[in-house]
């Protein structure tokens, strides 16, 4: 007779397996997007001289070359990402496409695989789920960076428990790849007493900062902040307070406000758990940004990743689990899955729960993994 207790794992395994396979193998997105205009940008950076990259019209035409097919979108992108790409425009667009796609998705997994507590069929569990929401394949699929930002705040957040904050200041730095899904990180460290961290990241911003003005000339850079300056392209606020809740203007701006300082209120409370910081700010950053995309949720696998592998209870990773199910190809793929803008929602509901569990005393019911902070 087959032990259940045993048995129950490799279930688990394979539930979360077939889920990231339904999603690697029903991808629609088969051009990407997103590296499309990643690509052209690094395109014109390299052939025109890297002050023209925000030359839209140059960006416009060069991604009609690479694929007529395709449509054209604006690159907003900090430089750090059309960097990232240019070493790939010595292959043909396809071939670059593949190798980036690839690359993006191998890194989030090994750092899954690197940064988890859980060992046994249990880490592997662990990783396996939390590649599995659809919105994580879309990502690799329209070619996204975000699931490399992603992978560093894993890394961090390891490198955090272990009180290896310069290295995990200086692995934040990813954070410029895409600063608004999770530009509250740094800061929540701060709160938190992680002075060394916030510090290295910071650091390794300024340099990067002097190495664009190097390499873009103020032509370049006035581009830039005019872009960022001018209103946001429309179609991505569906996961943004406006969204999901219809708040605008001085309604949404301070709400923002709010959300941000509970943000720093909680992870000061939490300075005695840095491992739970970082779940708390990455899902405040997800709530108070202005401007998201589908693809930008993989900081959320992230979150719900760390908040699995620090709470224990069997409370929370039920509730974990139940997000998993809603963000899960099972649901999403016959479209019976929360719309977009129910995920700022559950985001919240996330958030809320963080916050109440931080100032909670330790009980006999609480999580034994985890001390309350003093």
């Amino acid at each position: 007779m087959i032990n259940s207790r045993r048995a129950w794992p490799w279930i688990g395994l394979a539930v979360a397996g077939v889920a990231f396979a339904l999603d690697f193998w029903r991808r629609r997105e088969q051009t990407g997007i997103d590296f499309h205009t990643y690509m052209a940008a690094a395109t014109v950076g390299l052939q025109q001289g890297w002050t023209h990259v925000y030359d839209q019209t140059l960006v416009a035409v060069v991604q009609k070359q690479l694929v007529p097919s395709q449509w054209s979108q604006p690159f907003l992108s900090p430089p750090t990402v059309a960097w990232l790409v240019a070493p790939l425009t010595v292959f043909p667009y396809w071939i670059a496409y593949d190798v980036w796609a690839a690359f993006t998705l191998a890194v989030l997994a090994a750092a899954l695989a690197w940064s988890g507590m859980s060992t046994g069929i249990t880490r592997w569990i662990a990783v396996t789920a939390a590649l599995a929401p659809w919105w994580v394949m879309h990502a690799v699929a329209v070619g996204q960076v975000v699931p490399l930002v992603a992978a560093a705040m894993v890394v961090a957040w390891r490198l955090l428990r272990e009180e290896k904050q310069i290295a995990a200041g200086l692995v934040l730095s990813l954070i410029f790849l895409k600063p608004n899904t999770a530009i509250l990180v740094p800061f929540a460290l701060v709160a938190a007493g992680r002075l060394r961290a916030f510090t290295a990241w910071l650091g390794a911003g300024v340099v990067i900062a002097l190495a664009a003005v190097a390499i873009l000339g103020t032509h370049g850079v006035s581009a830039y902040v005019n872009q960022l300056l001018a209103p946001l392209p429309s179609g991505a606020d569906s996961l943004t307070l406006k969204g999901a809740f219809g708040a605008t203007g001085i309604v949404a701006s301070v709400l923002r406000v709010a959300i941000a300082l509970t943000v720093l209120v909680t992870a000061f409370k939490l300075r005695s758990s840095p491992g739970l910081v970082m779940p708390v700010a990455i899902v405040g950053t997800l709530v108070v940004a202005p401007y998201l995309h589908a693809s930008d949720l993989c900081l959320l696998s992230a979150a719900a990743w760390m908040v699995w592998e620090e709470r224990g209870s069997l409370a929370w990773r039920a509730g974990v689990a139940a997000g998993w199910v809603l963000a899960s190809p099972f649901l999403f793929l016959p479209s019976l899955g929360p719309p977009l803008n129910r995920w700022p929602l559950i985001e919240s509901i996330l958030l809320l729960a963080l916050v109440v569990g931080a100032f909670r005393p330790l009980t006999s019911a609480a999580d034994l993994r985890t001390r309350a902070p003093a």
